[in-house]
């Protein structure tokens, strides 16, 4: 009971409207009332600096594959600090092998890879957030 006490004041606290979690054979479904807030439309400021969107826009893919994120997340490439990444540049992973870990609200959820491939460039770093969809590592497929 005190798990999902601590569960509702974290989502009351998040930005999140909906979350179903489901642990040992029990599922917990969570959901707030959606007000619509229209955007106010400003014109630009000319001297004004840009506002910096979170997480930032993914950068303009290069021709290949990519593993992307299955959910918005922070982004660690190995299951610790200090220890080895699950999929450094170089590596060829098989299908269905962690290729990383995405943190939301506390909870770690493994990135498995799609399919049987070679690890070509990882696009983000430790600690960064990954948006939901976006790349994460460029891959060669096998």
């Amino acid at each position: 009971m005190q798990q999902i006490l601590a569960l509702l004041d974290r989502f009351s606290a998040s930005p999140l409207t909906a979350l179903e979690v489901e642990l040992e054979g029990a599922r917990v479904r969570l959901e707030k009332g959606r007000q619509a807030v229209p955007a106010p439309v400003c014109p630009p400021v000319p001297d004004a600096p840009a506002a910096q969107p979170a997480p930032a826009p993914a950068p303009a893919q290069e021709a290949g594959r990519y593993i992307t994120a299955p959910l918005v997340g922070t982004f660690y490439a190995s299951p610790a600090p200090g220890e080895a990444p699950f999929a450094p540049v170089g590596a060829a992973v098989k299908k269905g092998q962690t290729v990383c870990v995405l943190e939301a609200m506390k909870m770690m959820s493994e990135v498995p890879a799609p399919f049987d491939c070679v690890i070509e460039e990882v696009l983000v770093q430790d600690g960064d957030l990954a948006g939901f969809d976006a790349p994460i590592f460029r891959v060669r497929e096998r």
